[in-house]
């Protein structure tokens, strides 16, 4: 059984593999910017859905395979924090996170393109930021890390020094859920395990 991952995501590609899945990966080009407006946790959902449904319908997916669409936004105070796309914004952001926490919401979309059926959820994990000088601030912006990821921090980068606790899936601020992603699969019917490879992890 073949995974497709609707995901340009390397963090998210490497959780999968360490997991013994190896999957095909398929960019969505979905534009994240046409949902605006909905609370963060359905947001994730939505924009996860939408990339699921982007590739499911390309013609190089193999008929029997699984796609999965991802997406993650941080919230804090009750806003939608995804990528920030410019050093200033990210900047604003961090000075805004530090010594504080934030929740990690991903969505998560998974099609069985044999049957047409889909399962989907969001998982949320509780992240914990240690409390960032404004030299540590700029020095972490500077590097490029936070421009190009959800909630302007990755914890399996540079950025993990700065991340104090996380109360829930470690995976999932990564990216992806292993234990939700499971469950989706056994919704629709599989074995997890099906979808390890041959050769195990690398």
């Amino acid at each position: 059984m073949q995974l497709v991952l609707a995901s340009a995501s390397p963090a998210r590609l490497a959780t999968l593999r360490s997991a013994g899945v190896d999957p095909v990966v398929i960019v969505s080009g979905v534009d994240e910017s046409q949902l605006d407006g909905l609370p963060p946790a359905e947001l994730a959902l939505q924009l996860a859905e939408l990339k699921c449904a982007a590739v499911a319908e390309r013609d190089d997916v193999p008929p029997d395979a699984l796609v999965l669409g991802c997406d993650s936004v941080l919230e804090l105070d009750g806003q939608a924090l995804g990528k920030p796309g410019d050093p200033a914004t990210a900047v604003d952001r961090w000075r805004a996170m530090r010594g504080r926490s934030g929740v990690l919401r991903t969505g998560h979309c998974l099609r069985d393109m044999g049957t047409g059926r889909v399962a989907a959820a969001t998982a949320s994990t509780t992240v914990h930021f240690a409390d960032l000088s404004d030299a540590e601030i700029a020095a972490y912006v500077a590097t490029g890390e936070p421009l190009h990821v959800a909630g302007a921090f990755t914890v399996d980068g540079l950025g993990g020094a700065f991340v104090t606790g996380i109360e829930g899936d470690h995976h999932n601020v990564v990216g992806v859920s292993l234990p939700l992603l499971r469950e989706l699969v056994a919704e629709l019917g599989h074995e997890w395990t099906a979808l390890w490879t041959a050769a195990g992890p690398a």
